[in-house]
């Protein structure tokens, strides 16, 4: 018998006896290599023994044996990588706690040569780093050696494979586990422009990461969907995926947190200006504020180190605060959204005023019969607004009610301090050139948070036509951000853009233009099946505390809130037109008593100013009234106004004689009491109306009144919301 087949009989033998009695089998085998020393096959069987036996010190001084004897044996690395993959693994299982043994109990020396060697086994690039990786964690000395080209590698295979985002395995493994290792090693001499890049790279991977959109799915998607990535904060349905990656070694925790130690430590190793290592963004901020000053007088390598300082501690306080901002105003654009109680938010001009602006002159005795019925408390004074606000660079306010926006106060705070930082950025051209290279490199024109931002910082700015053009390019990428949502949410998300824009024009006196955009928005809106009850605080609060005309106000973006809003904004462009000086327009006129229904009685000051024109001109034609008032103060007025000590006013509300009511049916002919409120206000009023419709007023009249007087019960917002469909041919036209 040959040496070979002595050998393959011996380990024969012992396989067979390892059931039975193991020690038999070792027996054999230590038999085996003292006669045959040089043979991989009998080592080899040795191990698998004592490995299938889970004894850790004997297996690991088998390991190390066949390690150092038989390098070349393929399955020797087999074997090696199921060992290296057991320590990159997070999974604590029992096996793979005893294949970490068995690797701890080789020297330290055997162990780096081993990593190293099976890095060189790898042909996978992310493979090839993670082992690369796991030599520079268990020896920090080989840091020096190998982290800047496993770093430069990563950066490297993030191009080769085309990524059209940062959020992926290698960006990840790179910022999250190499610099680290790189930048605080002190041994390490790296010129500032490497820092530097490292760092931005840093900044671009986080902040795509916290900006990521929604996912379709709560798992985590494989390589082979990484060409399928888009840019942070396009793709509201795209996967978030980052390759290679389990979805829980794809969770970054603290992300802003880790990005401000990375700034930390690289200020420090760059010697910036006053950098103390640990900061906070604030503290950031208000360090590169105070060294702006010096700026003037700075030339050379002294002024780009600290225009370098400047622009990154900026950039980074400028994109965190943008993104805490947008992330309340439209919380679904984000992967971690909350999609319960997740409203979003539009930021617009405040028409707070639109009620105030005008002084009712009732010292000539009119309407003194209105005068006694508000004698019951209805304009007592009230409480203040509320209201808070903050942002009052350029004399302006942003205003939100604190009870409809948890945290609204550091939600206005973000917003300044965004802004603040965008101020910096663009305040010497130095800065400013540096900070576009960056947006150019981060490909920030197509992030629609941002530009949602934007928008919102222009609008504050009081650049309306600005603002409208980055609306229109806020449209191009809004599509791709709601292709998969089709809930009415997403529509009046959809609708944000067409909401400021119609505030621009309406800023920019662009009037019809605003009307065109309010309507288009309203066709999309369902009203509520009832009017929300307003609290007579929420009544006087307008009320009492009229605005300069020139404040913002963010409005919840939900149908509740958008047609009241569309509704007041309509009325603005109409007010200017029907009270303008010298002019007469019943039909602009007409339209604004059909808004002002709306909110009431915040208008009726308004609405007697309309009623003392109409006295004023003797008469007034509006052919849509009975369609669309059904205010019952409104109508008692009209009702008065065709009576002698009302002025005997010419009024044509009907649209022509063919449809009046020739034949009422019982209903409508009761009493007009029966239809009105309970008690001693429904008397009161019935003698204030009936006295308008008995003494000699034509038949069809009254008869077209008693009907309207039954429709007071209809939902006004239905009403008005019908008014703005049907009428929206005329109402854009009755605009210049």
């Amino acid at each position: 018998m040959s040496a070979q087949g002595d050998c393959d009989f011996l380990v024969k033998r012992a396989r067979e006896l390892v059931t039975e009695d193991p020690w038999a089998a070792k027996a054999w085998l230590i038999t085996a290599r003292t006669l045959y020393p040089t043979d991989f096959g009998i080592q080899y069987e040795m191990y698998i023994i004592e490995r299938n036996a889970e004894r850790t010190t004997s297996a690991g001084r088998l390991l190390y044996d066949i390690f150092i004897n038989f390098p070349d044996q393929p399955v020797v690395w087999r074997e090696i990588t199921v060992i290296t993959a057991a320590l990159r693994n997070d999974n604590q299982d029992k096996h793979a706690q005893f294949l970490k043994g068995v690797f701890e109990t080789l020297p330290g020396p055997v162990q780096c040569q081993m990593l190293l060697k099976a890095t060189e086994q790898c042909f996978n690039t992310l493979e090839k780093a993670e082992m690369l990786l796991l030599l520079l964690k268990r020896f920090p000395e080989s840091v020096v050696q190998h982290g800047v080209s496993l770093g430069e590698s990563l950066l490297e295979a993030e191009n080769v494979e085309d990524l059209d985002t940062p959020v992926n395995c290698f960006r990840k493994l790179f910022v999250c586990d190499v610099l680290p290792l790189i930048i605080n090693n002190m041994e390490m001499r790296l010129p500032a422009s490497l820092l530097h890049k490292y760092m931005h790279k840093a900044a671009e991977f986080y902040i795509g990461y916290v900006t990521r959109g929604p996912c379709t799915d709560p798992q985590l998607q494989g390589p082979q969907e990484v060409a399928g990535l888009k840019s942070p904060g396009i793709g509201r349905g795209q996967r978030f995926v980052i390759e290679g990656l389990s979805e829980k070694s794809s969770v970054v925790t603290e992300p802003w947190e880790r990005l401000l130690e990375i700034v930390g430590v690289v200020g420090a190793r760059c010697e910036w200006q006053g950098e103390k290592g640990s900061r906070t963004y604030t503290e950031l901020l208000q360090r590169v504020k105070e060294l702006c000053r010096y700026l003037p007088g700075l030339e050379g390598e002294t002024l780009s180190r600290c225009c370098g300082q400047i622009v990154t501690c900026s950039t980074l306080v400028l994109f965190r605060s943008a993104h805490f901002y947008v992330s309340t105003v439209q919380p679904s654009l984000f992967q971690n959204h909350n999609s319960l109680g997740s409203t979003p938010w539009v930021l617009v001009e405040d028409l707070s005023s639109v009620f105030n602006d005008v002084e009712v002159e009732r010292s000539s005795g009119k309407h003194a019969h209105k005068k006694r019925k508000l004698a019951d408390g209805r304009e007592k004074t009230m409480s203040s607004d509320d209201e808070d606000a903050l942002g009052k660079g350029r004399g302006r306010h942003i205003l939100v009610n604190k009870t409809e926006m948890p945290g609204w106060a550091e939600t206005l705070e973000h917003f300044r301090t965004a802004r603040e930082s965008w101020d910096l950025l663009h305040s010497h051209d130095a800065l400013e050139s540096e900070f576009n290279k960056i947006c150019l490199a981060w490909k920030t024109e197509s992030w629609l948070w941002f530009r949602i931002f934007l928008t919102d910082m222009i609008m504050y700015q009081g650049q309306y036509r600005k603002a409208l053009s980055s609306l229109v390019q806020m449209s191009a990428l809004q599509p791709q951000q709601s292709q998969n949502s089709l809930t009415a949410a997403s529509n009046l998300e959809m609708h944000r853009a067409l909401i400021q824009q119609a505030s621009c024009h309406y800023a920019l006196g662009e009037h019809r233009l605003a009307c065109e955009k309010l309507l288009e928005v309203v066709s999309g809106l369902v009203p509520q099946n009832q009017e929300p009850t307003k609290s007579s605080e929420e009544q006087g609060r307008v009320r009492n505390k009229p605005r300069k005309g020139n404040d913002l106000r963010l409005v919840p973006c939900t149908s509740k809130d958008i047609l009241p809003f569309c509704l007041q904004l309509m009325l603005a462009c109409f007010k200017l037109r029907a009270f303008a000086d010298g002019g007469r327009d019943d039909l602009a006129l007409g339209h604004v008593i059909v808004l002002l229904q709306h909110d009431w009685p915040q208008g009726e000051a308004l609405f007697l100013k309309a009623v003392d024109k109409i006295c004023d001109h003797g008469s007034f034609q509006y052919e849509n009234f009975f369609n669309y008032v059904t205010n019952i103060d409104m109508l008692e007025e009209f009702a008065y106004l065709r009576t002698t000590e009302g002025g005997r006013v010419q009024l044509e509300l009907l649209p022509n004689q063919g449809m009046l009511i020739k034949n009422p049916s019982p209903a409508l002919g009761v009493e007009l009491n029966t239809l009105l409120l309970p008690g001693a206000q429904k008397a009161d009023r019935h003698h204030t109306v009936t006295r308008g419709i008995t003494k000699g007023v034509k038949e069809d009249f009254r008869l077209a009144m008693e009907r309207q007087v039954s429709r007071c019960g209809e939902n006004l917002l239905s009403v008005l919301h019908r008014f703005c469909i049907n009428e929206k041919i005329i109402l854009v036209q009755s605009l210049p």
